[in-house]
């Protein structure tokens, strides 16, 4: 494979040549109610030439038969001299030679799908039999073992193996025409020993899935809202991370009145972080899709915008560092500028002091949906409770957050100290698929919060 790559790059008559080649085993079962949707197994080798010409611009080729790829590079180049289009040039970076590999206990390729499948059956059965509340359920187990190579013209060879295993599951409960619905999942970098174990979280979705059906809508207003870990995670990622991706940055004068480095966004306690370097979670990798080591980035610092996310191109058009946060989904697609392991950092404060002057307000938990345009936000929580002189008190559904983010993000008067990581994370950016990412936090309590609901 090296001396192969090695010869396609020499043959290039591109100013810069790069190849990005996947091998990839995976394996995935899912029920829908009592019904086995899927039992499957995969195997996916390609690759993907991306050519560099001055004064064009990039060539892309994509190919699954990797003994002709000089060919592809040469297909590639072409495209390139085609592109009349502004002049590209990407940041400087270390030339880079590794070979990371992973190890894994109890390696989920040597599983039989039989098991696979029996572990999903027993997780989907406890859902099902839980309650005659709940009409439906989905149960879904999912891994994936990838090796990707790259290699490009200014001498970088890494090779890194990307392994995930993933179960969730889901359940639906009815009740008068009132239909809730609750969820959780766990990813892990780890073998198949990884989801093994978890019946008291299946057994609380289900719980929770029928208990929404009992809680009064929420009584829409202005409240003081304490954001649970995933909650607060997934605010982070939506309304703010998505604005921090340097190409979108680029491409929109208006982000950049936004963006402007300087700006103060919060208080002194809030900070920000994107980092792919943090070993074992979903967005991690040693080296992102044009060899660039990955490490931290401070977003946010101090309340400050202090940073954003790069890839080459972006870097060197906006004069700052390359952060390693240039990701595709998969050999099909070209990198973009993509989070890895976005969060916000611990604060101080304990849950306890947070809650403990709060005379009527709303605790937040996990996110069911929501939508961003810009700088303005909405999201659903999954379940929630009401805050009632400093006490956790019932549970109520149907609760909005909306406003604006930078409204928001000043609004945020206490960090917590109890940092936690949610177990499952996809990101959606227009490349056919999920790429999986990290979200994190402590639990933060935000004033002034528009609340939808009754």
């Amino acid at each position: 494979m090296r001396d192969m790559l090695s010869a396609a790059l020499k043959a290039s008559r591109a100013d810069y040549t790069e190849i990005r080649i996947e091998e990839r085993e995976a394996s995935r079962v899912s029920f829908r109610g009592p019904e086995l949707e899927t039992a499957s197994t995969v195997l996916d080798k390609g690759g993907i030439v991306r050519c560099l010409v001055r004064g064009g611009g990039w060539g892309v080729a994509t190919f699954n038969d990797l003994t002709d790829i000089s060919r592809r590079v040469e297909q590639a180049y072409e495209g390139a001299r085609a592109i009349q289009g502004e002049l590209i040039d990407l940041a400087e970076v270390p030339v880079s030679e590794d070979r990371v590999t992973v190890p894994l206990e109890q390696d989920f390729r040597g599983v039989p799908l039989t098991e696979k499948r029996r572990l999903a059956a027993g997780y989907n059965d406890i859902l099902r039999t839980f309650d005659p509340a709940i009409i439906d359920t989905s149960t879904s187990y999912w891994d994936s073992f990838s090796r990707v190579t790259y290699a490009n013209s200014e001498g970088t060879l890494v090779e890194e193996e990307r392994p995930m295993v993933n179960v969730s599951v889901s359940a639906m409960a009815r009740a008068d025409g009132n239909v809730q619905r609750a969820f959780e999942g766990v990813s892990k970098v780890s073998g198949f020993g990884a989801v093994l174990g978890h019946e008291e979280m299946v057994r609380e979705v289900a719980e929770r899935a029928v208990a929404l059906l009992k809680a009064p809508r929420v009584k829409g207003g202005r409240y003081t809202v304490v954001c649970n870990p995933k909650l607060a995670g997934v605010f982070a990622h939506e309304a703010f991370g998505h604005l921090s991706e340097a190409d979108f940055v680029y491409a929109n004068p208006q982000a950049q009145e936004m963006m402007v480095l300087g700006r103060r966004f919060g208080q002194d306690i809030l900070n920000i972080v994107d980092d792919g370097s943090i070993p074992g979670l979903r967005g991690s990798h040693k080296y992102d899709d044009e060899g660039v080591p990955a490490g931290r980035s401070d977003l946010i610092k101090d309340g400050v915008l202090v940073g954003r996310l790069h890839s080459r191109e972006t870097a060197a058009k906006m004069g700052e560092r390359p952060t390693g946060n240039a990701r595709a989904t998969g050999y099909r697609y070209p990198p973009i500028v993509r989070m890895t392991n976005t969060y916000v950092d611990s604060g101080d404060t304990s849950f306890e002091d947070m809650i403990a002057d709060v005379e009527l307000g709303i605790y937040a938990c996990d996110a069911f949906g929501g939508q961003t345009a810009l700088e303005n936000f909405s999201f659903s929580s999954a379940y929630a409770y009401m805050i009632r002189e400093g006490r956790i008190e019932e549970m109520v559904r149907d609760v909005i957050l909306a406003g604006n983010l930078f409204h928001t993000l000043m609004s945020i008067e206490a960090v917590g100290n109890d940092f936690e990581w949610a177990d499952f994370g996809m990101c959606g950016k227009g490349q056919g698929g999920g790429l999986p990412v990290a979200i994190g936090s402590p639990h933060i309590r935000i004033r002034d919060v528009a609340i939808g609901g009754d």
